[in-house]
C-alpha cells in the first residue's frame, strides 16, 4: 500500500508539466487567462469527487471511490499520444522540422494559413544544434545571477501555496467532524490501536461540497485581475486575503460563520495558486521552464507533506496556532510575491537565458 502510494505520488508530480505545454502554445496577450480558465477543470474535478464520495463511500466504501477516481487518468493516459510536443521545446533542442511540423497541424486544425516567412531560433547562429540540446534543463541555469532570486522567492511561494491550500482542505474536514472551532482545541487523543476514522455525514459532505465550490469565484477573480494588476500583486493581494479569513477562524464562529470563512480563504489561496501556475512558466525560458516548474512542483509537494502535521495534529492542540501558521506562512509568500524581481504582465516567452525567442521572419522583398 505505501509503495503503490508512493509511486501515485510520483505520478502526480509529472501534472504541473501540462500547464508548461500548454503555456507556450499560448500567445502573450491571452496566456494568463487561458492557463486560469483551463484550470476550472481542476476545481470542477475536485467538486465531482465531493460528489463521488457523497454517492460511493456510504455504500460501496474507499476501494471502490478509488477506482472510480482513477478512471480519468487511465483515460488521459490512452488519448496523451495525440497530445503535440511543444514548437518552443523543439527549437530550443535544434528540432526546427518538428516545430514547423507542429505548428502547420495547428494551423490546419484552425482552417489558418501559416505565415510567410522561415521559422528560425533567434539566438546565435554559430550555436551548434548538439550544444543546445546539451545545455538545456540544467539545474545551475535556475541559479544565474539574474535568475537566482526569482527561483528562491517562487519556492517560499509555490511551498505556502501547498501548505496553505491543503491545509484549509484538511481543516475543512476537522472542524466540522468537531463541530464548533473552539471545541477543536484540546482533544488529544488516548494511544489507541484502533483503525477506525471518523465517518463525515451527508451534512458534512454537502458543506465540504460549498467549500470545494469557493475555488470557482477565486478563479474568475483572478481572471479578471491578473492582467491589470500584474501578477506578482495578484498573488501577494490573494495571499494576504488568505490570511485575514484564516485568522478570522480563531474568532470562534458559528458553524455558518465558519462555512463562510473557510468558502474565502479557499477561493483566494485558489486563485494565488493558479496566478503561480501563470507567472512561473512565463518567467523561466524554454531552455529551464520545465525543470523551473519541477522544482517549483517538489516545493510544494512538501508543504503538502508538511501541512497534515498542522491541520490535523497542532489542530487539536491549538487551533489558534494553527490558524497562526497559515496566515504568517501565506503573508510570507504575500511579501515574497512583492519581492519578485521580475513583472511577466505583457512578456513574451524566452527562449534561453540569452533572451532570444522563436521568429517567423517575413520574406525578403527586393
Amino acid at each position: 500500500m505505501l509503495i503503490l502510494r508512493g509511486l501515485v505520488g510520483f505520478g502526480i508530480g509529472g501534472a504541473p508539466q501540462s500547464v508548461t505545454l500548454y503555456a507556450e502554445f499560448l500567445p502573450s496577450a491571452s496566456r494568463a487567462k487561458c492557463v486560469v480558465l483551463i484550470e476550472i477543470f481542476w476545481a470542477i474535478g475536485t467538486c465531482f469527487e465531493v460528489l463521488l464520495a457523497l454517492i460511493v463511500m456510504p455504500n460501496l466504501g474507499w476501494r471502490w471511490l478509488l477506482g472510480f477516481s482513477a478512471l480519468p487518468l487511465l483515460i488521459f493516459t490512452l488519448a496523451c499520444v495525440w497530445l503535440p510536443e511543444s514548437a518552443r521545446f523543439d527549437m530550443a533542442r535544434g528540432r526546427s522540422d518538428k516545430a514547423l511540423a507542429t505548428l502547420q497541424r495547428i494551423a490546419k486544425d484552425n482552417n489558418k494559413p501559416m505565415p510567410l516567412g522561415k521559422l528560425v531560433h533567434s539566438g546565435p547562429s554559430s550555436v551548434d544544434p548538439t550544444q543546445m540540446k546539451a545545455k538545456r534543463g540544467r539545474l545551475k541555469d535556475l541559479f544565474t545571477p539574474e535568475m537566482r532570486v526569482t527561483t528562491f522567492m517562487l519556492w517560499i511561494i509555490w511551498f505556502a501555496n501547498a501548505f496553505s491550500y491543503y491545509g484549509i482542505v484538511l481543516l475543512t474536514t476537522e472542524l466540522f467532524e468537531s463541530g464548533e472551532t473552539c471545541h477543536v482545541s484540546g482533544k488529544v487523543d488516548a494511544p489507541s490501536c484502533s483503525l477506525e476514522c471518523k465517518v463525515l455525514t451527508t451534512k458534512d459532505y454537502v458543506d465540504l461540497l460549498w467549500t470545494t465550490l469557493a475555488e470557482f469565484p477565486g478563479l474568475i477573480l483572478t481572471v479578471f485581475i491578473i492582467d491589470p494588476l500584474g501578477r506578482k500583486k495578484t498573488m501577494g493581494f490573494e495571499f494576504l486575503v488568505f490570511s485575514l479569513f484564516t485568522f478570522l477562524i480563531c474568532t470562534c464562529p458559528t458553524r455558518g460563520l465558519l462555512i463562510f470563512f473557510i468558502f474565502v480563504a479557499r477561493a483566494f489561496i485558489s486563485g494565488a495558486f493558479q496566478a503561480c501556475y501563470v507567472y512561473t512558466p512565463e518567467v523561466y525560458p524554454t531552455t529551464t521552464r520545465a525543470i523551473g516548474l519541477g522544482t517549483c512542483s517538489a516545493m510544494a509537494r512538501i508543504g503538502a507533506i508538511v501541512t497534515p502535521f498542522v491541520a490535523q495534529v497542532l489542530l487539536r492542540t491549538s487551533v489558534y496556532l494553527t490558524a497562526s501558521i497559515y496566515g504568517g506562512v501565506c503573508i510570507a509568500a504575500a511579501i515574497a510575491s512583492f519581492l519578485l524581481p521580475i513583472e511577466t504582465k505583457g512578456r513574451e516567452m524566452k527562449e534561453s537565458h540569452v533572451d532570444t525567442t522563436v521568429d517567423v521572419l517575413p520574406p525578403v522583398v527586393h
